[in-house]
């Protein structure tokens, strides 16, 4: 064993390979550590690698020369084998490099996100549905490990995200009026059956309906003065089909038109006074949910991201990952965030509720002060009960 002396010394050294080398033969490093007395923060960070709790610091395993982030999935090493440090460059510092699980740096999470960008990319280019061999060949990795990647990163298979992409390239040509049998073969489907067959799925109604854009329909309009800036309701025969505020008024009336291009855009403020005075009333004081007729088209998966939203309490958050839950979606977080910025009727179906897993408030179609003012006024209002 050491002598006492000579432990101290071997304490105050930097790095692993400068204690190793003052040791007797067959030593490790590690037998120093437990010297060197944790601090009361050292000691609430073990907590959280015993729990695999996120934090803002790395931990690194002397025997193993390795270092990792607090939730890495590894097996848990002994409190006396582990050093704590701010930030990858301090680890790498004392000798310590990334493990290769948890990715500490992020390299092997950037590398993905970029083969998955590459990936997306060239569905998006392609006219047929590209093949797992196909892209898993192009970003040079084997069919499984390609495959836990590109779900890994999308929440949805490559199959999947074609098939939305075809699914898109179908709305966008129906919508500029083409007729549906040259928008659906350019789309890339095979015949119309198929469309039809699937149509639910693929666009939220028929595709005559997607291609009309509204024609034949009449939008009564109500434009007034809110808490948040000048207010805009939309509704048809249904229900109301657009809400949005904070904007002018040839701005919110442009969003409208360009979700029905060919609807007739009727103002009639007398017909939709009861619905204002309820939109109103729920940003000055929110005392229960909005519940308002509504009129909402978009794909299937929207409608199920969209009905799982106004299932959140008043005055309650989730994280777009616990609404991926919800809806048995568990890794289509980034597909559950893009139905959050698409939604046509804010406040009504509560997008403003979603989060971001540490809480943030990430961003918000109207503005992100006005995210926070709802928020904050839906909790004054649950804690008054």
């Amino acid at each position: 064993m050491a002598a006492p002396g000579r432990r101290r010394h071997l304490a105050g050294m930097s790095t692993i390979q400068e204690k190793q080398s003052l040791l007797p033969a067959g030593r490790r490093a590690d037998s120093v550590v437990e010297f060197v007395p944790p601090t009361q923060n050292d000691d609430a960070r073990w907590q959280a690698v015993l729990r695999r709790q996120s934090g803002d610091f790395f931990y690194g395993v002397i025997t193993m020369g390795v270092y990792c982030r607090p939730g890495c999935p590894s097996p848990r090493p002994r409190r006396q084998n582990v050093r704590f440090f701010a930030t990858p460059e301090q680890a790498e510092a004392e000798g310590f490099r990334a493990c290769r699980r948890c990715d500490p740096k992020g390299s092997r999470a950037e590398l993905a996100r970029a083969v998955v960008a590459d990936a997306c990319a060239f569905m998006e280019a392609s006219e047929a549905i590209p093949s797992l061999e196909t892209l898993a060949a192009r970003a040079g990795y084997s069919r499984f490990h390609f495959l836990r990647m590109f779900r890994d990163h999308t929440g949805l298979t490559p199959r999947s995200y074609a098939e939305g992409v075809r699914a898109r390239r179908l709305q966008g040509a129906l919508a500029a009026g083409e007729r549906v049998a040259d928008a659906v073969a350019r789309a890339g489907f095979g015949s119309e059956s198929r469309v039809y067959e699937d149509t639910g799925r693929l666009l939220g109604m028929t595709p005559g309906a997607v291609r009309r854009g509204g024609a034949g329909e009449t939008i009564r309009t109500a434009l007034a003065d809110s808490p948040f800036g000048r207010l805009l309701v939309g509704a048809t025969e249904t229900g109301v089909c657009f809400l949005g505020f904070g904007e002018p008024d040839d701005a919110l009336l442009g969003d409208l038109r360009r979700r029905f291009p060919r609807a007739r855009i009727a103002a009639d403020s007398a017909a939709l006074t009861g619905i204002v005075r309820a939109v109103v009333a729920f940003i000055e004081e929110p005392k229960a949910a909005l519940a308002l007729p509504l009129d909402l088209r978009g794909t299937a998966f929207q409608l199920r991201v969209w009905e799982a939203l106004r299932r959140i309490p008043l005055g309650e958050t989730r994280s777009y990952a616990e609404v991926a839950a919800m809806i048995g979606a568990p890794k289509a977080i980034r597909a559950v965030a893009h139905c959050c910025a698409t939604n046509p009727v804010s406040l009504a179906v509560p997008c403003h509720r979603v989060v971001g897993s540490d809480g943030s408030l990430t961003g918000y179609r109207w503005g992100v002060p006005r995210k926070l003012a709802l928020i904050e006024r839906e909790r004054r209002s649950r804690g008054a009960k």
